[in-house]
């Protein structure tokens, strides 16, 4: 009998990692080990979810596989061959919904298609059943801000669909939008991606809902964090569609729920040893709006009801909460109850010439973490320049339930105000200011 190359037996892989390591540079000792000796394959008709605690990379991996982050070590296979630059065979849904907000729903879809040089013709009709595959049809000429949280996704996931992509990845895709529109929105790309005879063929997925992974995946990796590795692979073949509801689900959400939480649950601290420093997240407020807040609180004896102020300044409560916890994080307001009261700093800011405002705001900058970390990145740096990537990494892996593209926007806003930092959008990095 002639034997079977085990090539031919080999089933058919779309991409893969090969033993990958991904660390950071450091200003002060060894390099930050993101990832450790990750091997991970992506077969046809699968939908792989990747699984775990903060820290474990989850997302990095993913932008590795996609070619938008490079290893520091060990290979990324593309069809058995090395990956160079982008995945031609990649599409994207992101956490953010990131839609250009001068462009309606159709213009939005329209525009990734016409970056791959498509023709018009092309780009018109595969614009135009997007639409209609996400249940987007009659609110083409509509602009982003007319539409819902869970729209926006809609729109975002036709653009990955309108590529015909062989891989869908898609980074906490539904954490952005409520309970109901989020189960609809998860039905929606497993009828999408169904069918065996059209792309694409495999998902990879991030989250930190168990339940979702369970629902949607058929394989779902297990990382361990600080640096993430692979800790397990959990396969499991529940028919579908699934039901939330089934005892089997249910006891497959229970078995990872216990991986999970033995993972994540810390050592106890030893006597003495303080606690590491942790990533704040940073709220999505203008530095001027909370300046404006410390002024308004300074004109009214230095507190007033959080209510008062929202319905005085004629701003949305929402608003008024989001400059109030910036304020706070950066130790210029107290808020005891529904007062928010101005801090010592907080006095000694408003007192403070344009300068020196300036210094002071910049001082309390270096105080968190994220500021921190990128100085020290900057001045170690032979140009002191970082790329907006490192920054985006860096984000992600320490705040992974944060919408990074904003956390970023917030950073830029208060690095420039404060003469921190700048950021050029051409050239996508940071320096130092």
């Amino acid at each position: 009998m002639t034997a079977i190359p085990e090539t031919v037996l080999a089933p058919e892989i779309l991409c893969e990692l090969r033993h990958v390591d991904k660390e950071f540079d450091q200003a002060h000792g060894p390099p930050l080990r993101v990832l450790q000796d990750i091997s991970l394959a992506i077969r046809p008709n699968e939908v792989v979810a990747l699984l775990g605690p903060s820290g474990s990379g989850k997302s990095t991996v993913l932008r590795i596989l996609a070619g938008l982050t490079q290893p520091t070590r060990g290979e990324v296979l593309y069809h058995g061959e090395p990956l160079h630059g982008l995945s031609p065979g990649v599409g994207f849904v992101f956490q953010s919904f990131a839609l250009y907000p001068w462009m309606t729903v159709l213009q939005n879809i329209e525009a990734m298609l016409e970056a791959q040089g498509l023709a018009r013709e092309e780009v018109a009709e595969r614009a135009t059943r997007a639409v209609r595959v996400v249940g987007l049809a009659g609110f083409e000429e509509a602009y982003p801000r007319e539409l819902s949280g869970g729209m926006k996704q809609r729109v975002g996931m036709a653009r990955a669909f309108s590529l015909e992509p062989e891989m869908l990845f898609m980074d906490e895709p539904f954490s952005q939008v409520d309970a109901l529109t989020a189960e609809s929105l998860r039905a929606q790309v497993l009828d999408v991606w169904s069918p065996r005879d059209r792309n694409p063929k495999s998902i990879v997925m991030v989250s930190h809902d168990i339940k979702e992974v369970v629902y949607m995946a058929d394989r779902i990796v297990v990382l361990d964090a600080n640096p993430g590795r692979v800790r397990t692979v959990v396969e499991h073949g529940l028919p579908r569609p699934r039901d939330y509801r089934s005892p089997e689900l249910l006891q497959l959400v229970d078995h990872l729920h216990d991986i999970i939480t033995g993972m994540a649950m810390p050592d106890a601290a030893a006597e003495g040893v303080a606690a590491p420093r942790v990533f704040e997240p940073l709220p999505h407020a203008g530095a001027v709006e909370i300046e404006g807040l410390l002024e308004y609180l300074d004109a009214r004896g230095g507190r007033e009801d959080v209510f008062r102020i929202a319905a005085d300044t004629d701003r949305e409560y929402g608003r008024v909460i989001t400059a109030t916890n910036g304020a706070e994080l950066l130790g210029f307001v107290e808020t005891p109850h529904r007062t928010v009261v101005l801090s010592s700093e907080g006095a000694r800011y408003v007192k403070a010439s344009p300068a020196e405002r300036k210094g002071l705001f910049r001082e309390k900058l270096l105080e968190l973490l994220l500021f921190e970390e990128i100085r020290q990145a900057l001045e170690r740096s032979e140009t002191h320049r970082v790329d907006r990537d490192f920054v985006l990494e860096l984000i992600a892996l320490n705040l992974p339930n944060e919408d990074f593209e904003r956390v970023f926007h917030t950073f830029v806003n208060w690095s420039r105000f404060g003469d921190l930092f700048s950021y050029d959008g051409k050239t996508r990095t940071v320096a130092l200011h």
